[in-house]
């Protein structure tokens, strides 16, 4: 695992280190089974062991890695029937936040969206896999905050780094091209206020 990243300014080595290998897990240069060897991690971070095991920690917590008896961290194993039952419970609770959010929404709020497609146009034109999906978790999140459900607003939060992941493996990515126009017509059947149609673009 050659360490040659481009890591972000973050405030401790630890999150540096969780940030390089969510990114690795998520993009799948770090497939399913991978062992992370907290020595090994060390080393290419020429640090102690300390902040390795804090961001395997948090990579733990959100289900991206696994401790297994005799291996210790390991890359979380992902099944079709995990994608297809996680995909069906999105598109439950997200068909209700949008439905929810849809009436409230001002110029304000459109500009906002907008603008995250934007972003969404330039990380396509940059080819940052990981960034198009995070700006595509971030547009869909927002109608999570916007639903007034604190209790979907959670299980979005705690789903969230797996939908990502599960959208990386399973290329529903695969048109990032594509992105920002589902997009713009989710956009569209909200200013219009169509039910219909908002729901065929919720992935």
């Amino acid at each position: 695992m050659p360490n040659n990243d481009i890591v972000p300014l973050v405030n401790s080595i630890s999150e540096q280190i969780y940030l390089s290998l969510k990114r690795k897990i998520l993009t799948g240069e770090l497939a399913p089974g991978t062992r992370l060897l907290v020595l090994e991690i060390a080393g290419q971070f020429q640090v102690s062991q300390a902040p390795v095991r804090e961001a395997l920690e948090r990579l733990k917590q959100e289900g991206l890695i696994t401790g297994v008896r005799n291996k210790g961290s390991v890359v979380s194993n992902i099944t079709s029937k995990e994608i297809r039952d996680l995909f069906i419970l999105r598109e439950i609770i997200e068909g209700y936040a949008v439905r929810t959010t849809m009436p409230t929404l001002t110029e304000a709020d459109y500009a906002e969206l907008e603008a995250m497609i934007q972003r969404m146009e330039e990380a396509v034109e940059q080819n940052d896999t990981l960034r198009i999906l995070e700006l595509d978790m971030d547009f869909h999140g927002f109608f999570y905050k916007h639903c007034d459900n604190q209790a979907i607003l959670e299980l979005w939060n705690h789903m969230r780094t797996k939908v990502m992941r599960f959208m990386a493996i399973s290329n529903r990515h695969h048109t990032t091209e594509m992105l920002a126009d589902w997009h713009r017509l989710l956009i569209d059947a909200l200013r219009i206020r169509c039910f219909r149609s908002e729901k065929h673009y919720l992935m």
